[in-house]
């Protein structure tokens, strides 16, 4: 797949205004890769999985059709991959089936169809529909929509995240209107019983003494019981007041969350523009580092891409090293936090430092504090590399959720790296 059209693709969700511009984006990017697929967005109702939509790329804009479909009847091991999502799933041998239902544009060919589920706060909210031609040989265009997928996916949440924040405003808003209006109701019934109250009072000046002592206790008890009353309202108040400051909090996350998103948006563009130019490989290492570096907020951090001789990595980037730790460095698999994680292909998370005195990598002279994450780069099934990130700066420690924003990113490096061919021009520049 041609960089240009990922870093075209990014420009454009980017710039996007609406999801439908961003499905059109989509759809372009897709043409490019392979202009016999087609493309359309699913949106799922979350608490029935029920498809309501089937939006796609006609006459220049999107066309929306609706739909009532549950994604119960796909098979049970296709809906099970959908909700993990991630990766594009083949529906099997009932292609044309499934796309009629679906509504999508009929093929005078024989197609394959292909479902990739999109999450957002971990659970199912749109499914991506990849329509194409049966292809005896060749790549299928599911194998280059991946990494557009995921850049579909980051402005997906963006548009998530910006509904999310209005809808929370709208609710902040109503809360306010209906509190302050019970409150002038309130505080009006309470002002005509406290006029009542006097006039009575006024009235039993000119009766009997007896009748004047019952009067005042009748009014006494009136007032104790708007008093109470008043009380009552204040404290409803106070809680509403309380609802809004757990709102404002809530959307003050939410803020940050779109924040950190729009930055890994933003750097990614970075990267891709400057590798669409070409030019000089350590600079790209470099911006390849700085993209999961600076998005991850790791002080310390270092590349490692595989060398030609077999077994061997060799260090292509670093951040915050030992002086005597250089450039073109070798490690072979298994040895070290890189080389055990290289050789099993599978990612390294040490969350603390009580974690971290169980492990006995830690003195990796690659690696300082007690969190850590190490993520083997990993495509089409060949090893590309290693990426290490530490010393934190903010929280200082790595969790769960930041495997999983790793893993994205060494997708990026790992299609950007093998596309450059990286590994090989960047070792011919170290020995020059």
């Amino acid at each position: 797949m041609p960089e240009s059209t990922l870093v075209s693709l990014a420009h454009a969700l980017a710039a996007a205004p609406t999801l439908d511009a961003a499905i059109v984006a989509l759809a372009e990017g897709l043409a490019e890769v392979d202009r016999s697929a087609a493309i359309a967005y699913l949106p799922v109702d979350a608490r029935s999985a029920q498809l309501v939509a089937c939006v796609c790329f006609e006459a220049g804009r999107a066309q929306r059709v609706p739909l009532d479909v549950s994604l119960r009847q796909f098979p049970e091991a296709v809906v099970d991959r959908v909700f993990a999502g991630g990766v594009f799933v083949d529906v099997g041998d009932e292609a044309g089936t499934f796309a009629r239902m679906l509504q999508l544009p009929s093929r005078a060919d024989p197609a394959d169809l292909a479902l990739r589920g999109i999450q957002f706060d971990g659970e199912l909210v749109a499914v991506l529909a990849l329509h194409e031609s049966q292809r005896v040989f060749g790549a299928r265009a599911t194998e280059g929509a991946g990494a557009l997928a995921a850049l579909f996916e980051l402005a997906h949440s963006r548009f998530a995240e910006r509904n999310a924040r209005a809808e929370a405003a709208r609710t902040l808003e109503d809360v306010t209107q209906r509190v302050h209006g019970e409150y002038l109701a309130r505080l009006s019934d309470l002002q005509q019983q406290l006029h009542m109250a006097r006039g009575a009072a006024e009235a039993a000046r000119a009766g009997q003494a007896v009748q004047k002592e019952r009067e005042e206790t009748r009014a006494a008890e009136e007032t104790r019981r708007a008093a109470a009353r008043l009380r009552a309202l204040e404290q409803q108040v106070t809680a509403a007041v309380g609802q809004l400051e757990q709102a404002h909090i809530e959307l003050h996350r939410r803020s940050e969350t779109l924040r950190q998103r729009t930055r890994t948006i933003y750097l990614l563009d970075r990267v891709l523009e400057q590798a669409s130019q070409g030019g000089d490989p350590r600079r790209l290492a470099e911006g390849l580092l700085s993209l999961v570096g600076d998005d991850m907020q790791a002080l310390r951090c270092s590349l490692f891409l595989r060398a030609p001789e077999p077994g061997n990595l060799y260090l292509a980037a670093s951040r915050g090293l030992a002086p005597h730790v250089r450039e073109g460095s070798r490690i072979t698999l298994g040895q070290g936090v890189a080389g055990r994680v290289a050789e099993s292909r599978q990612p390294l998370l040490v969350v603390d430092a009580s974690d971290a005195k169980a492990q006995p990598l830690l003195r990796d002279e690659y690696l300082t504090t007690g969190s850590f994450i190490s993520f083997p780069l990993v495509l089409r099934d060949e090893l590309l590399g290693v990426v290490n990130l530490t010393n934190r700066v903010q929280r200082g420690l790595f969790v769960e959720e930041d495997v999983e924003r790793v893993r994205l990113l060494g997708l990026v490096i790992s299609l950007i790296a093998s596309e450059a061919r990286l590994p090989e021009r960047l070792l011919d520049r170290i020995h020059e």
